[in-house]
């Protein structure tokens, strides 16, 4: 039996359980009913079911009560069938649930249902943990939807880098072949069984002690051979970024990425403070301005609640979504003040150039929108869905950079985890695209007060 918040998160989950039959109340249609209205993400989802119910429910020559085959030619050659309450069933919840609750209903609906049918297993599949909770304080089976998960467990999350062995010279030194590029760095083609752990636009390092220091990115995997290509040291104030130097291995290797032309799409995570908002317009910033290989750079983040109105505030599109916008604010100001040069005045008119090549936008009108040469930056990424993550994507047009942003951590919609999150998806598929990169920053560069706080708080 589905909840209705399983149906307004996927709406093909109608089609996902294989071989079982799928139950539907008649307190969910009403719910769905309810909630039909609207141009929000909940709304899209739920006309859509409603269209898939409809196709389903369409042909006369079947009898609802002897359910309706789920298979459908391109999604599955099997499967169950879709039962609909076709009669009253009597509830016997304890009196202390309020009987009006669409909620309460549908667990007195399972209950009767798994009295009615005693040689099947009835299971409440629902997003919401407090149903769970009820239904299993009921003795009911409860659980979760699985299908939304990339990953079961978030630590398995690819994180865009990998320690090479201690004796990785001893290995390789005297097979591999290495040769300079016309830009200064070294390649080396590596062959065995280390090629089969990695993956394109991966970093490795080496920093064992009387080893040889290696920082690399996997360019190219071809068959059983590997080739690493040493990376620009933006450690160094000679390569500082918009004037942001790296503090870090990590954040070299996100320098790397944001400054490659070749990378259209970064995904970055990290805990707060790790880096990832000030590197990411600080690259930005450097590739419009300095190099003009972007027209503009375009800034938006997820308003929690995702796809609602962001009316109540005054002032045009980019006004309202200014006090959403602190951390871009913050990281201008950082910015601003590492350039020392033209006094007071020089770094008004540097800060006022800056906002003029920055756009901000709301997610809420991103659809059937095309940006063309533009630096795309989407922040907190980590409260997109799957569906929302693709809508973004695909808005990019040629010679745009998208870069997203997030801490898994801190997810703020409800029913998405770190393993069905929409930035977990992009960073899990993009994984091994030759244009895409991803890096976990793990070390928080913010203050020395913010990094103990989180740690001991």
């Amino acid at each position: 039996m589905l909840d209705t918040n399983v149906l307004m998160h996927d709406p093909m989950s109608l089609f996902r359980f294989d071989e079982h039959d799928v139950y539907l109340p008649m307190i969910t249609l009403e719910e769905l009913d309810g909630h039909k209205k609207g141009m929000s993400e909940v709304a899209r989802n739920v006309r859509q079911v409603s269209r898939e119910l409809d196709a389903l429910a369409a042909d006369s020559s079947l009898a609802p009560a002897d359910g309706i085959p789920l298979a459908k030619t391109g999604r599955r050659e099997a499967g169950g069938k879709l039962f609909f309450q076709t009669q009253f069933l009597e509830t016997k919840l304890p009196a202390g649930l309020p009987q009006g609750k669409a909620d309460n209903q549908i667990l007195g609906v399972v209950q009767s249902l798994r009295e009615q049918h005693p040689q099947r297993e009835v299971v409440l599949v629902s997003k919401d943990i407090n149903m769970r909770v009820k239904a299993r304080a009921l003795g009911l089976a409860a659980e979760d939807y699985f299908n939304d998960k990339t990953l079961e467990d978030g630590d398995l999350l690819y994180t865009g880098a990998l320690a090479l062995p201690a004796d990785f010279w001893q290995r390789h030194g005297k097979t591999m072949e290495s040769w300079t590029t016309p830009g200064g760095a070294t390649c080396y083609r590596i062959s065995g069984p280390l090629v089969a752990q990695l993956t394109v636009n991966q970093f490795v390092y080496l920093e064992a002690p009387g080893e040889a220091p290696l920082h690399a990115r996997v360019s190219e995997i071809t068959g059983k051979t590997a080739v690493l290509k040493t990376l620009r040291d933006h450690t160094s104030p000679k390569h500082a970024v918009w004037g942001v130097v790296a503090r870090n291995r990590e954040q070299n290797f996100a320098l790397n990425l944001l400054m490659d032309p070749e990378c259209d799409f970064i995904t970055l995570t990290g805990t707060a403070g790790t880096g990832k908002t000030l590197m990411t317009l600080a690259a930005g910033l450097a590739q419009v301005m300095d190099e003009r290989r972007y027209s503009e750079i375009i800034v938006t983040r997820v308003t929690v609640p995702v796809g609602e109105d962001i009316g109540f505030l005054p002032g045009n599109e980019e006004e309202k979504m200014s006090p959403w916008m602190g951390a871009l604010d913050d990281n201008l100001e950082v910015l601003a003040r590492s350039d020392g040069h033209g006094g007071e005045w020089g770094r008004a008119a540097t800060q006022d150039l800056v906002r003029s090549k920055i756009r901000i936008k709301s997610l809420n009108f991103m659809r059937g929108r095309t940006f063309l040469n533009k630096f795309v930056i989407i922040d907190e990424a980590q409260n997109l869905t799957p569906k929302q993550m693709k809508t973004l994507i695909t808005r990019a047009g040629p010679g745009t950079k998208i870069v997203c942003l997030g801490n898994l951590a801190q997810i703020d919609t409800p029913y998405l985890t770190e393993g069905s999150s929409g930035l977990t998806f992009a960073v899990d598929r993009f994984k091994g695209w030759p244009h895409a990169g991803h890096i976990t920053l793990a070390r928080g560069e913010r203050s020395r007060l913010a990094d103990f706080a989180s740690e001991v708080l």
